[in-house]
């Protein structure tokens, strides 16, 4: 069905990840500046140390950024899309890729999984696929007289789902249970993903005879839409000169293992927000449904999404808690993929139309002070709630 990649990580069938809860450490890498974004690394002090804190739980803290640094010692692509795919991945949602063929999705998407040892599954989706070509079937043995399930490509940590809107509605939504609740059922019966489970989805912005675009519902449920871009001449010269210019993942090591990186998702869970953010958030999200222009704006699940990948980018700069900037940051990618225009034209909205639109909110709603966006109690340890 499609290509695979095998890490030193194992696929958790049940979803569950075993290791005790850690304590917290945070090393702070990053100082955010008014004007500043995605890429900008400043050492400074640490702004959060848990008591009780071991080595691991530090070198756990420094997981994401190791990520990074290591895909972009490997990769042409901006860092600013590294990292916003890492991003992604911390805040345990998925990412939409509208671009071009050949702009290194697919290779972006193979060394994510082999940076955190994981199992990688290519899918290039066509109008005749069916959904138990994802799923998978139950397949009867003679010889045991009984049926054995064998899973489908979904059935992996890091899924990449080419041309996804080339698929037909039916197969579409069984990729949206896998999305939306970590699980597949097949018969019956419910299978559990990893909590680390990614979708890396692409589309061609371009080409859109036979196909069939991705409904508001399920575009919703990608928590944030990015595009790769052609890189820089200097960046492409060197990937022609490069040692591995045919296969640019020779050396990528791996950093982490799943089993790592899920316990990275429950602490960027425990990662405290502010009251003065949490209306910043809200207002930002209530002002795309108020806008004469905006025939539907952003649901509350986005503001839900907002809130997660503020949280990561915190955790990812060494903080425990959301500053607005982190908000203001994360807007466009989350939120602009979400929105319908009155006066959208074709299949589907400009991607720098919906841009443009968020962009205008985020000028014209007051962020709060930065002091009043630091936590209220300075010395406790937050607590992330496990939900069932």
């Amino acid at each position: 069905m499609g290509d695979q990649q095998h890490g030193d990580g194992q696929y958790a069938g049940d979803g569950q990840y075993a290791g005790r809860r850690r304590n917290r450490r945070f090393r702070n890498r990053d100082q955010d500046s008014p004007d500043g974004g995605y890429g900008q690394h400043v050492e400074g002090n640490a702004t959060f140390a848990a008591a009780g804190g071991d080595a691991a739980t530090a070198d756990l803290a420094q997981l994401p950024s190791h990520i990074i640094d290591s895909l972009c010692k490997v990769l042409v692509c901006s860092r600013e899309v590294i990292e916003l795919t890492v991003t992604v991945l911390c805040a345990g949602g998925h990412l939409l890729l509208e671009d071009v063929p050949g702009t290194g999705k697919t290779t972006l998407a193979r060394a994510l999984g082999q940076c955190v040892g994981g199992t990688v599954h290519r899918i290039q989706f066509t109008p005749d696929m069916m959904p138990s070509d994802l799923t998978g079937v139950n397949v009867y043995d003679q010889r045991a007289q009984r049926f054995e399930f064998h899973p489908g490509p979904l059935f992996a940590d890091i899924v990449i789902a080419d041309e996804v809107n080339r698929a037909n509605p039916k197969t579409q939504a069984a990729m949206l249970e896998a999305m939306a609740e970590r699980q597949i059922s097949v018969d019956g019966v419910t299978r559990r993903l990893p909590e680390s489970y990614l979708v890396l989805a692409t589309q061609n912005p371009i080409e859109l005879e036979g196909t069939y675009p991705l409904p508001e519902a399920q575009l919703d449920r990608f928590m944030a839409r990015s595009s790769i871009g052609y890189p820089t001449r200097d960046a492409e010269r060197a990937m022609l000169l490069g040692e591995h210019a045919g296969e640019p993942l020779t050396d990528l090591q791996p950093v982490c293992t799943t089993l790592e990186l899920g316990e990275v998702l429950w602490q960027v869970r425990a990662v405290q927000v502010s009251e003065p953010v949490a209306d910043y958030i809200v207002s930002i999200v209530r002002a795309t449904r108020e806008r004469d222009d905006v025939r539907f704006g952003a649901s509350p699940r986005a503001g839900l999404n907002l809130l997660a990948m503020a949280r990561a980018r915190a955790f990812i700069r060494g903080r425990d808690f959301v500053t607005p900037h982190d908000v203001k940051t994360l807007a466009v990618p989350v939120l602009a993929h979400r929105l319908v225009p009155r006066n959208m034209t074709g299949a589907s909205a400009s991607a720098e139309q919906c841009e443009r639109i968020v962009s205008s909110i985020l000028e014209s709603v007051s962020a709060p002070d930065a002091g009043r966006s630091a936590p209220v109690k300075s010395g406790a340890t937050p607590r992330a709630v496990r939900s069932r």
